[in-house]
């Protein structure tokens, strides 16, 4: 018998009553992860993730250090140099946002979209987080293919990154919380940009303002689900001239 609240239950009563109740599932780790930083922001960060994996081991069949994957063929491949693009090489703008020099470079970056995408993608959603996360990828790469040096390679999912601070920034001054430690960050990471030799500052600054442009559409038609996705795709087809079409 076992003690309860009052008097004893049998085991086998207590069994019987136990088959007809569900347990609460603890789900997997990836359900709970993905709850607690967004399915989104872990599923971009596999694909970085697998990339410098990819252009490690092309490395390392080339003869070089797995850690120097910049040293591949494939990596020189898929980073945006601006002479190559206009020259037909489209997909360059868009692979080498998921590219890294080195895994430092990888995890400081990996960081960052962890902590600034999982609060993105709770403040818009799976799908806002996205276009945001593209506009600032596209905003980068533009400023890039406009102003930057026509044979010069860059690489790196920063552009998108600062496009994250872009869209907090306009996300938190349309809710009127306090701005003063965002842009305190975005300052201080911009002149960190200006001071490193070998950044992009033209990728993070085109970033930071494609992140932020298509955060306030969204926030703009937030009532409105065509007149956001119109907004967002002619932001994106903007873009997309100037990387393209005047690049």
């Amino acid at each position: 018998m076992h003690p309860a609240s009052v008097g004893f239950h049998c085991p086998d009563d207590v069994r019987a009553g136990n088959a007809g109740v569900r347990r609460p599932s603890r789900g997997s780790g990836l359900r709970i992860a993905g709850r607690r930083w967004g399915p989104v922001t872990l599923s971009l960060i596999a694909v970085n993730v697998a990339m410098f994996l990819v252009t490690a081991v092309a490395a390392a069949l080339a003869g070089s250090s797995p850690l120097d994957n910049q040293n591949s063929q494939l990596f020189f491949d898929l980073t945006q140099i601006p002479i190559y693009v206009d020259v037909g090489d489209w997909w360059r703008p868009l692979t080498a946002a998921f590219l890294h020099y080195g895994i430092v470079h990888l995890a400081l970056n990996m960081l960052s979209l962890l902590l600034f995408g999982a609060e993105v993608e709770r403040l818009l959603g799976r799908v806002r987080f996205l276009a945001v996360y593209l506009g600032g990828l596209l905003g980068g790469a533009a400023a890039v293919q406009l102003f930057g040096n026509p044979v010069g390679q860059v690489a790196g999912a920063s552009t998108a990154i600062y496009g994250l601070f872009g869209a907090v920034a306009v996300v938190y001054l349309q809710q009127r919380l306090d701005l003063r430690g965002m842009l305190g960050l975005i300052v201080v990471n911009l002149a960190f940009s200006f001071l490193v030799p070998g950044i992009s500052v033209l990728g993070h600054v085109g970033g930071l303002i494609g992140g932020a442009a298509a955060a306030a559409v969204l926030v703009g038609a937030r009532r409105s689900v065509p007149v956001a996705a119109a907004g967002t795709a002619a932001l994106t087809a903007v873009l997309l001239v100037l990387i393209y079409a005047v690049g």
